[in-house]
């Protein structure tokens, strides 16, 4: 039963620290397979802290946007909602500190069954370049980056080079080009980086095809790192390469293409600095 001398009245930090450790098991088993029932785990959550039905269920949902933020998978069905309480960003900074595996998670074994008609979507919409967020969450996006967290997770990155090397070979053996499906080279994993794609695909018609595959874990709006050979590729081949945007990877992998000029489809701002003496 909700505790009525908290209605109204911020969430104190022992509360927090209790939902969003419960919001992680959550997501742990959802990502695992595993059964879990939410209302289950907001009954007794509701018993352990004395909060009201929709208060946590809206914290959730608060959870949902800051992991969304942060390039993260989050629960179906808590749905992001981003009018903050400032301390939930501390909150997930104390698990995410103490717990920095699910940072880093790879799937145990992607979904490579599903039809590749099911697997492509569209991409997203270019919005505005400057979306205010609060500087907590700001704070928070920058000590959890996800461009950098992608990017420097190897094996998320290998795991979405190889599903992407599945799906090319099964789109082609689909539309009775078993001989190009063949074809299908592995760049980066035969001949190591530094092509400026990762994949050497065909489309039905034996017309070349320059993929660079980039994963995450998070939504289909996660930024990535464009390298400069990438991009100098792009411009050099623009018929022929592309960009193969995994996302959702996690849970069930989803890929939206963008062609050059890259601008149509991203926002593009040089952020390192190559230093020499």
């Amino acid at each position: 039963m909700a505790d009525e001398a908290k209605l109204g009245k911020q969430w104190q930090n022992d509360e927090l620290d209790a939902i969003v450790a419960d919001y992680f098991d959550m997501l742990e088993a959802d990502l695992s397979g595993q059964p879990y029932v939410k209302s289950r785990h907001s009954q007794a959550l509701m018993a352990q802290i004395g909060r009201t039905h929709r208060s946590v269920e809206f914290k959730h949902q608060n959870i949902s946007a800051v992991l969304d933020e942060l390039g993260m998978p989050w629960i179906p069905g808590y749905i992001p909602k981003r009018n903050y309480q400032n301390a939930i960003f501390d909150a997930i900074d104390r698990y995410l500190t103490l717990h920095p595996a699910i940072l880093d998670r790879v799937p145990a074994a992607p979904t490579l069954a599903v039809p590749p008609s099911t697997v492509f979507v569209d991409a997203p919409v270019l919005a505005a370049e400057h979306r205010p967020i609060p500087d907590r969450l700001h704070r928070l996006v920058q000590k959890f980056d996800p461009v950098e967290r992608d990017y420097r997770n190897h094996s998320l990155g290998q795991a979405g080079e190889s599903f992407v090397v599945d799906l090319e070979r099964r789109q082609l053996a689909q539309v009775d080009r078993a001989d190009l499906a063949r074809r299908v080279r592995w760049v980066a994993a035969e001949d190591g980086d530094g092509a400026g794609y990762d994949i050497l695909s065909f489309d039905p018609r034996g017309c070349t095809r320059l993929i660079e595959v980039k994963t995450t874990n998070g939504s289909a709006r996660t930024p990535f790192y464009l390298s400069r050979n990438e991009r100098g590729v792009a411009q050099e081949r623009p018929g022929e390469w592309c960009i193969y945007r995994v996302h959702l990877f996690a849970r069930e992998p989803h890929v939206f293409t963008i062609t050059p000029p890259l601008e149509n489809f991203v926002h593009l701002r040089p952020e390192t600095w190559r230093a020499s003496f």
